[in-house]
């Protein structure tokens, strides 16, 4: 039975920053931009870009003016990233 549990912040933080959680998240959004790029034209650019906050993180992005309605009408991202098996959420501040 366990009777006593202690949070290790500062193990979860370090992992958080790591290499290996960072080059799983690039793959993660790699993967997303390779399964939105066929549901766009095929000039269009999907980019993805890694930064930092308080851990690894990365975008994707469709660079084209018609994208918002893309994702409006059709999803293309939040189906891309539901295909990988991530749960989409809305930010809220």
């Amino acid at each position: 039975m366990l009777e006593d549990f202690r949070l290790d912040s500062a193990g979860i933080r370090e992992f958080l920053k790591s290499n290996e959680l960072r080059t799983a998240v690039d793959d993660l959004a790699e993967q997303i931009a390779d399964q939105v790029r066929p549901n766009v034209p095929a000039d269009v650019v999907v980019s993805v870009s890694s930064y930092t906050t308080d851990r690894g993180a990365a975008s994707v992005t469709v660079q084209d003016v018609r994208a918002m309605a893309w994702q409006a009408r059709d999803g293309i991202l939040t189906r891309a990233a539901g295909n990988l098996g991530l749960e989409v959420k809305t930010w809220q501040e």
